[in-house]
């Protein structure tokens, strides 16, 4: 029989996690831009560091200029990709000629080799295919208008990195008084270990996208597909939405092909090779590369990008990991919620062989010691 006291804790327990997700969607406009501005603060940091040690810049010089050259960087890349994509775009009236002639000649082909139905099937297929297919570009025009406004939309990004930059002492100095119970090393080790799991993501994902990318791009190479550099770094670059990122951005290409090549197998070709390369990036690159820096177990990593994809959209599934991995590091040194960090953590194989790997190091310290 559970006490009154453990079901009054439990019903508190729940009602702080409703209210929390409930603090969270209201607060999306604040908080969306803060956690951006959070990663590209770590993202640039290295900069900052080194204009401040090695060419002796005063914080505020290497904090304008680190700005400055994150701020150039994300202009110059959505400027080349909105060029493509509007290019793409502005074709979508030949492609959906193309498409919807390749439509009808479909309809054709099962009517002669299955006898099914006669013209009035292909008419009443015909349904304005043409219009449909238009449509559908229209709103392939509209998401990529959309994802690509989620950075141009968030304005205070750049005024929250440069107080994350220019004030981090006196962040720094925040936390330690907040928390003055705990020894300023036990805050430092956390505050260090959020920081080199963000930053070990950030590095771990660009290796991945450049990899990723070349790999793309040699397929659509050799399948003969337009712009196959542009497309291919774009399908990589859509790995910032995990999983099916990579989905969509196999689609335009595809597209391309049916409209450009005389034979579907061109299209099936680019999303094999796509697909092909998704399992190369998810069970050979992504594991090599990143490694157990951002140790997340595959259900959790799932549950929280479709949790987050429903509070935040597509920003709930860019941030999902990074959030995630971070409330890990806290779980595991916050006193009673040690369970959670463990939950969020690898699997109980890896969790098993990483605790005997620490034991044989310490049984080899141990030796060292007696024999010194």
């Amino acid at each position: 029989m559970y006490s009154k006291n453990h079901i009054t804790h439990s019903a508190l327990s729940l009602f702080s996690l409703i209210a929390v997700v409930f603090i969270l969607y209201v607060l999306q406009p604040f908080l969306v831009p803060l956690f951006y501005a959070v990663i590209f603060s770590v993202m640039i940091f290295p900069i900052q560091k080194f204009l401040e040690k090695k060419w002796r810049f005063n914080r505020l010089l290497a904090t304008i200029c680190s700005l400055t050259i994150l701020i150039f960087l994300t202009v110059l890349l959505v400027f080349l990709i909105s060029t493509r994509l509007e290019n793409f775009i502005d074709n979508s009236e030949v492609y959906s000629k193309k498409l919807s002639e390749l439509f009808r000649k479909s309809i054709n082909y099962f009517e002669k080799s299955f006898g099914v139905g006669n013209n009035r099937i292909l008419s009443g297929t015909d349904l304005k295919t043409e219009n449909i297919i238009k449509n559908n570009f229209d709103k392939i025009g509209v998401v990529i208008s959309e994802s690509g406004s989620i950075l141009g939309n968030l304005v205070l990004v750049p005024v929250y990195i440069f107080f994350f930059l220019y004030y981090r002492v006196f962040f720094r100095t925040f936390i330690y008084k907040v928390f003055n119970s705990h020894p300023k090393i036990f805050l430092n080790n956390i505050i260090n270990k959020i920081y080199l799991i963000q930053q070990n993501y950030l590095l771990g994902l660009l290796k991945v996208i450049i990899i990723v990318g070349c790999l793309n791009s040699i397929g659509l190479l050799l399948l003969g597909i337009g712009d196959p550099f542009f497309f291919g770094f774009l399908g990589a670059f859509l790995l910032l939405i995990p999983y099916i990122g990579i989905i969509i951005g196999s689609l335009l290409p595809a597209i391309i092909a049916l409209a450009t090549k005389d034979s579907a197998w061109y299209a099936l070709g680019v999303i094999g090779v796509f697909g092909f390369v998704q399992f190369l990036e998810g069970n050979f690159i992504t594991p090599k590369i990143t490694g157990s820096k951002v140790s997340i177990n595959p259900f959790i990593a799932i549950t929280s990008l479709l949790l987050f994809s429903m509070l935040w959209g597509i920003s709930g599934m860019v941030l999902a990991l990074p959030v995630v991995a971070t409330l890990k590091i806290l779980f595991d040194h916050t006193p009673g919620y040690e369970a959670y960090g463990f939950l969020i953590g690898e699997s109980l194989d890896k969790y098993l062989q990483s605790r005997s790997k620490q034991r044989l190091k310490k049984w080899e310290k141990i030796r060292k010691m007696k024999h010194e």
